[in-house]
């Protein structure tokens, strides 16, 4: 009788571990990114208009918005973001650091800003944010403008480009 109830409860208890829910692990959303550089060579003749940013479910979103057709980008984790023409370190928070850059420039053909913003160490406000920690101006030399994204960690990110209105989308992923 005793290897019996013995027997019972070790079924019980192999029964109970098939049924822990798996709610203990943190949902990824099914996000297929990944953490490598990303880029399409593609240069415009828009101009950079606006920055601005959004939180969804499971990303960060940050847009540049563009005065014109679709223009290019690389983006990539990087130890340091430089400043376009100088080469001088941005300051940034956050355990790692992307940077942008989109193939149109923040200036019109007279040379006159397209995008001046109020804070450039600050250009949007991301406080809350799961992953962003601090959006920076990093400059617009040559055709091209530059931006320092902080984020929490080297998390998954995709760009993507979006049309009427053009805008070059980065979304960083909360988790792996």
């Amino acid at each position: 009788m005793r290897r019996f109830l013995i027997f019972l409860a070790t079924i019980a208890s192999c029964a109970g571990l098939w049924t822990i829910p798996a709610a203990a692990t943190p949902s990824y959303c099914g996000l297929t990114w990944g953490s490598l550089d990303k880029s399409s060579s593609n240069y415009s003749t828009a101009a950079v208009a606006d920055v601005r940013a959004g939180r969804h479910e499971c990303f960060d979103r940050l847009v540049v918005d563009l005065s014109g057709p679709l223009a290019g980008y690389r983006a990539g984790y990087v130890d340091t973001v430089t400043m376009d023409g100088s080469g001088a370190a941005v300051p940034l928070r956050g355990g790692a650091f992307l940077q942008v850059v989109v193939q149109a420039p923040a200036y019109d053909s007279a040379g006159n800003s397209t995008y001046r913003p109020a804070d450039r160490t600050e250009l949007v406000d991301v406080r809350g944010y799961p992953a962003f920690r601090q959006a920076s101006w990093a400059g617009s030399f040559e055709g091209q403008t530059t931006l320092g994204l902080g984020v929490r960690a080297r998390l998954p990110f995709r760009v993507i480009t979006l049309e009427n209105p053009a805008r070059v989308v980065i979304d960083v992923a909360h988790y792996w």
